[in-house]
């Protein structure tokens, strides 16, 4: 459980340092998504370790749909396109 809880932190930072330096809105958002996908393996980490997991696995659902809700609105937001489709309007 600490390997993975280290893995995890290291995540973590290297999220931050992507929110921190990158050059885009995009690359911002996609750190951003790892601190909810972290978020879910931190809380699902606690719920092995502790004796009550129902409620704790009710948390880490809410962090996942949370995360994917976060990223649906920040496409829309920014409208963009996958590659191929740039591509083809040109």
């Amino acid at each position: 459980m600490i390997i993975a809880a280290i893995i995890l932190l290291i995540s973590l930072l290297a999220g931050l340092w992507r929110i921190w330096r990158g050059p885009e809105a995009a690359d911002r958002m996609l750190a951003a998504q790892l601190f909810g996908t972290t978020g879910v393996a931190i809380v699902l980490l606690l719920s092995v370790s502790m004796p009550t997991t129902q409620g704790i696995l009710d948390v880490a659902l809410v962090f996942a749909l949370l995360a994917a809700v976060a990223m649906i609105a920040f496409v829309r937001r920014f409208n963009i396109k996958p590659s191929s489709d740039n591509e083809e309007q040109k």
